[in-house]
């Protein structure tokens, strides 16, 4: 059975997923770029049992894919930043498959800096993708397979579309709260866990810390630094863009121009009140 690490782009995920593989798939907690590799990305090539040739082909496939490579007798941690409104009429996940999620939210004025600097956008052009309805994680591989296909819709459906999803357990957590209060939040999130799978392991407050420690964003942006990361992009001159870039330091109100701030606000006025981010 599946739990997903869910979420909007650059809203937290590789965090969550990086404390989250320290605590599980090390001995003491300590992390390692290569742990990230026990929670992989869905929709993926990897998993797919066969050519998608549009992006509908791929959304009709993205359950049977799951039935195929997930076991229901197993738990998986899943990444996807896909949302959960079908895509004509497509569903993305199903009680069937998945057991719960976690769903990690991010103020949208600070996610769209974000957004500029790893996919080498200008502000209009990541607003424009963040207010359409369509938007997607979308390319063809040289062979045509568009397996790799990922919906956002957008912003504002993608976290209504978790966040008041009823099929299944979804716990919704703010980025902005890992950064105020890591221990409460991050102990919150491995209670959610370990009730999803039904077991009364007691929380290993020492190796959580750890993991805590071990993946603060200096130590994160130090191993990029130091070791590259694969999930960096890479702009069109050719130069890789670091993944970790401000993280908590990336504040909107110093950093995005009045104007842009006001046409978000305008634009998601009702998720901005719903998470308090007014």
């Amino acid at each position: 059975m599946i739990i997903w690490i869910a979420s909007y782009p650059k809203s937290g995920n590789t965090y969550v997923r990086s404390f989250l593989s320290s605590y599980y798939y090390s001995k003491k907690g300590k992390f390692d770029f290569e742990l990230l590799l026990k929670i992989k990305q869905f929709p993926a090539l990897r998993y797919s049992s066969k050519k998608s040739n549009t992006f509908l082909d791929a959304a009709k496939n993205w359950i049977q894919n799951q039935k195929n490579y997930f076991k229901k007798d197993q738990y998986y941690f899943l990444k996807t930043h896909n949302s959960l409104e079908e895509y004509f009429g497509n569903k993305f996940t199903t009680p069937s498959e998945t057991i719960g999620a976690i769903y990690i939210v991010r103020d949208p004025r600070n996610v769209i800096s974000s957004m500029c600097n790893h996919y080498s956008l200008d502000l209009e052009s990541a607003y424009a993708k963040m207010i359409d309805n369509n938007s997607s994680l979308s390319f063809k591989t040289t062979d045509g397979d568009c397996s790799n296909f990922t919906f956002l819709g957008k912003w504002s459906n993608h976290y209504q579309s978790w966040k008041d999803n009823i099929n299944f357990k979804t716990l919704v957590v703010k980025y902005e709260n890992l950064r105020d209060n890591e221990f409460d939040e991050f102990k919150k999130i491995l209670n959610f866990i370990e009730e999803l799978k039904g077991t009364k392991v007691p929380i290993n407050e020492k190796k959580m810390i750890n993991a805590i420690k071990s993946t603060s964003f200096k130590n994160l942006k130090n191993k990029e630094k130091l070791y590259g990361f694969g999930e960096s992009a890479v702009a069109k001159d050719g130069k890789t863009i670091n993944f970790f870039n401000l993280g908590f330091k990336n504040k909107w109100e110093e950093l995005l121009p009045k104007e842009m701030a006001d046409k978000i606000k305008d634009q998601f006025i009702n998720e901005l009140k719903d998470l308090n981010y007014e």
